[in-house]
């Protein structure tokens, strides 16, 4: 028990490890991640529907978006942000590996009448022909990756844009990683029952790494037959260090905002976005 619960305690290294597919792929922890994004009360894995509507009232605006503009929603969930944009006539394509998510994004397009091209893909492997007026990655999605992955991810939205397009996707600040505590804590059938129909206990830590600007979310699902590790790295920035890894990658960022939907950019905000194009 002692050598089992040190490993549950154990550190790892920063982006050592990558679950993704343990989250969004899992029968079950996909469909209750499918609960969360319909729910139009909270933000949990989208935000509330006062925030998306007015997020997409500024993309359309902004980006004077129109029935010639090609788009690009990279991890777009069960639709939500496709569905809207196509709704005022942009030429949309929603990129996900959640196939719970995307069967209800093809049917709400179906009932509404829309031509979205939804692909069922991890987005680090997708591939098209197509070029795009605009890209996006909403919910900081992008921060969960690792440096690897991210450079990976900016390489293809550079050679999947437009001369002249846009990527605009939204990160942690470093407020959120100086307002997070490390911690250690197990409950019986943590989330409501979010990791398994059957009990389960789930050890949950959290770390930090300061020098890397990190924060781990270290889920340890232990049932009756089966036991599992879920990570979730969260990568925070400030202004210079996004703007780096961007320019890194030839892109040049032209205008910070406080979130998605526009607000002016504050020093106080948790996550803030970043629109770029092409250096």
């Amino acid at each position: 028990m002692f050598k089992e619960l040190k490993e549950i305690n154990s550190r790892p290294t920063p982006f050592q490890f990558y679950t993704a597919d343990k989250l969004w792929t899992n029968e079950h922890t996909s469909k209750q991640m499918l609960k969360y994004h319909l729910n139009e009360s909270i933000d949990a894995s989208s935000r509330n529907k006062n925030f998306i509507e007015r997020s997409v009232e500024w993309i359309v605006s902004h980006f004077k978006v129109d029935k010639n503009t090609e788009i690009a929603d990279f991890g777009c969930g069960p639709g939500i942000y496709t569905t809207m944009l196509a709704e005022r006539g942009a030429i949309v394509t929603g990129i996900d590996f959640s196939e719970n998510s995307l069967k209800y994004a093809k049917q709400v397009a179906a009932e509404k009448g829309l031509k979205i091209n939804y692909v069922l893909t991890d987005y680090l492997d997708f591939k098209t022909t197509n070029s795009f007026d605009l890209i996006t990655m909403i919910m900081c999605d992008f921060c969960v990756l690792s440096p690897e992955q991210r450079k990976k991810m900016l390489s293809k939205f550079n050679s999947l844009l437009k001369p002249d397009g846009s990527v605009m996707l939204d990160v942690y600040s470093l407020n959120s990683f100086d307002q997070k505590e490390e911690s250690a804590t197990y409950e019986l059938n943590q989330l409501n029952g979010f990791w398994s129909p059957g009990d389960y206990y789930c050890f949950v830590n959290t770390f930090k790494y300061e020098k890397e600007k990190v924060i781990l979310d270290k889920y340890t699902i232990i049932e009756e037959l089966r036991e599992r590790v879920v990570y979730n790295w969260l990568q925070c920035y400030s202004k210079d260090s996004i703007r780096n890894e961007f320019e890194e990658s030839g892109f040049k960022v032209e205008e910070l905002y406080s979130d998605v939907a526009g607000k002016a950019f504050t020093s106080e905000s948790t996550e803030f976005a970043i629109v770029a194009k092409k250096s």
